[in-house]
């Protein structure tokens, strides 16, 4: 059906300003890159000459297109309502004591439990009870810090008895409750320096997997920033084995494109761990804004909250946070600065173009 020509300059127009309800109304596809997206998309600017309407996200895949990674089209607006009652479900998990199963947030939310899982993990990457135990995780670390006795910590966290808590404290701390309260006393960590198209580069590595990665133009600035981060463990450089990790990860930083297969050890609040976890998600070459990102793990009033956990990232271009920005497409704050930010999303989308 080919539409009039009026119709077809108001729905550019309505691109044009990326008008949010115009979403549901029509898709628009690019023909230079085969991608189909919703008008109020915050993708780049196609040229008009490449773009072509279609009524339906069904009719732009039939024409050879693919849904856009980053407004979703394919998305119905009862996922988008679905996201409130995620929402309202992380709410109930935070504000309880005591675990919720399954079936009661399930009621409480008015959902099946089994479609309330299914949904639950596909917005936040996490089961509900992964989510709940990422919580209590972080409650423990701060009654560990604030308390004098570990006991008194372990109720406070709400675990029900020790021995439930010593099963898995390892797990929860990445080290025992002593060794955690101590401020990671005795804490081995590896570190080796490198350079990369970036400037310097450090990474460190804990008995759990990579727990540093930074960025900047002075070696001996990053060897102060990870004894400022890990400043009561043991710090261990030059080490043979791990100049292989560290050649891996600036492999990586240079064509991001390749897998990387490393254990990582990322200790963050359960808040942290949702938007972290959304940042790897995010392809080479693509960026996305700060409030798409909080809308993307069920908060979208919760912008500040999204940029503080990116400013809190310590991985750099492991966990990208340099693929976010303003609504607008300019670059904001960065932990290894907003130039190199700059170079790396460039570096990205050359190697995709």
């Amino acid at each position: 059906m080919t539409l009039k020509k009026s119709i077809i300059e108001q729905r550019w127009q309505e691109v044009i300003n990326r008008d949010k309800s115009a979403d549901g109304k029509f898709v628009y596809a690019v023909k230079t890159t085969g991608i189909f997206c919703l008008p109020s998309c915050p993708s780049r600017m196609a040229n008009r000459e490449n773009v072509v309407f279609f009524d339906t996200a069904e009719h732009a895949i039939k024409a050879g297109f693919r849904p856009c990674k980053r407004c979703k089209p394919t998305q119905t607006n009862s996922q988008i309502k679905h996201l409130d009652k995620i929402n309202k479900a992380c709410q109930l998990i935070q504000a309880n004591d005591t675990a919720l199963g399954l079936n009661e947030l399930a009621k409480n939310v008015g959902l099946s439990p089994y479609h309330f899982h299914r949904l639950f993990k596909e917005v936040l990457g996490l089961t509900p009870k992964a989510y709940a135990s990422a919580l209590q995780a972080q409650k423990l670390r701060n009654a560990l810090t604030n308390k004098e006795k570990i006991t008194d910590a372990i109720y406070d966290a709400g675990f029900g008895s020790d021995s439930r808590f010593y099963e898995k404290s390892d797990k929860i701390l990445g080290m025992h409750a002593k060794t955690y309260k101590k401020g990671g006393k005795d804490r081995v960590i590896y570190f080796a320096l490198g350079r990369c198209s970036f400037g310097d580069i450090l990474v460190a590595q804990s008995e759990k997997g990579v727990c540093a990665i930074y960025l900047g133009d002075d070696p001996q600035t990053l060897v102060q920033q990870l004894q400022d981060q890990f400043a009561n463990a043991k710090l261990i450089g030059a080490d043979e084995r791990f100049e292989r990790v560290v050649a891996s990860v600036v492999g990586f930083i240079e064509n991001p494109l390749q897998s990387i297969e490393l254990p990582l050890d990322i200790k963050g609040t359960a808040f942290q761990q949702q938007v972290w976890k959304v940042l790897r998600d995010i392809p080479p070459g693509q960026t996305i804004s700060y409030s798409e990102l909080a809308a993307r793990i069920g908060h979208p009033r919760a912008t500040r909250a999204v940029a503080s956990a990116c400013a809190a990232n310590k991985l750099a271009v492991i966990i990208p946070c340099h693929r976010v920005v303003r609504t607008d497409g300019s670059l904001s704050g960065y932990r290894w600065g907003v130039d190199r930010k700059e170079l790396l999303i460039h570096h990205e989308e050359n190697l995709i173009n």
